[in-house]
């Protein structure tokens, strides 16, 4: 099932942030997790998903991304702390 979605990847040490957007959240994540994807995630060893948000269409995800990826650092680190303050991995949130 496609659903748009903007995600917040990091790495075990949470130093290193990417934004991402996607039309499927657990497939995607997935690809990052088992190291499927080059580039940025790879090198950095992004696989840990701290903040995603669900859109109805792919559009508004889009804008979001772009939005999000001119934010600064702490106000990226602000978003992630509102809704896990802990840093938890939410990957076995979405692919239940």
């Amino acid at each position: 099932m496609k659903q748009p979605a903007v995600y917040i990847i990091t790495n075990q040490t949470n130093s290193i942030l990417y934004i991402g957007v996607t039309s499927n959240l657990p497939s995607r994540i997935y690809q990052h997790r088992e190291k499927l994807i080059a580039g940025f995630s790879l090198k950095y060893h992004l696989n840990k998903l701290v903040y995603f948000e669900i859109y109805d269409d792919m559009p508004n995800a889009i804008a979001r991304e772009k939005q999000l990826k001119k934010w600064l650092r702490a106000w990226k680190n602000e978003l992630i702390n509102k809704e896990n303050p802990d840093w938890q991995d939410l990957y076995p949130t979405v692919v239940l």
